[in-house]
């Protein structure tokens, strides 16, 4: 297993991981799914993860398997105050293995490099089973909701959602107030 950073080169596995994770039938073989509450087989594209590749203040991190299979994918984007986690995605075949731990493990590592004192998530606030496996590893609301807003291309919701605001400090990142030279 290695934890690496996305290249161009991985655009096209990143989508399908994805979107294999989140939406479509594919995703209902793992307990992450939006496919119940979101329709349509997309959750990304290349675009869109083209563009989270060019952004100075993002990366995506990869887990890959010893046989080069890509297994888990996150999104980590340094913000003034924290660091956002987004798109935590796990092949739903191989869910339940430890690999997202894995990859928030390594969230909060690259948090400590970045020297951010917390990382911030959004989750829907009705995927209460994801809220509460995040409550697990140290994450917990607080209090914000944001509203759910469909863009018209992959998140269009025929009821209305909400995004809960999770967040977890990092305790021994290094301030810049006692950083060494």
């Amino acid at each position: 297993m290695a934890i690496i950073k996305a290249t161009d080169d991985h655009i096209a596995a990143i989508v399908t991981l994805v979107n294999s994770a989140y939406r479509g039938e594919s995703s209902k073989k793992g307990w992450t799914t939006e496919a119940d509450i979101l329709p349509g087989n997309e959750r990304t594209d290349a675009s869109l993860i083209q563009a989270i590749i060019n952004d100075p203040l993002s990366c995506l991190l990869l887990y890959i398997l010893p046989n080069g299979q890509l297994a888990g994918t996150v999104h980590l984007q340094q913000q003034p105050t924290c660091l956002y986690l987004g798109m935590l995605s796990v092949d739903p075949e191989l869910q339940a293995k430890g690999i997202g731990k894995q990859l928030l493990q390594a969230a909060e590592n690259h948090a400590r490099h970045c020297n951010c004192p917390a990382i911030k998530m959004t989750v829907i606030s009705s995927r209460t089973t994801l809220v509460d496996w995040y409550n697990r590893h140290g994450y917990h609301s607080t209090g914000n909701r944001l509203p759910f807003i469909a863009d018209g291309r992959f998140n269009q919701s025929a009821k209305p959602l909400e995004f809960e605001i999770l967040i977890k400090p990092i305790t021994d990142y290094e301030s810049s107030d006692t950083k060494k030279i």
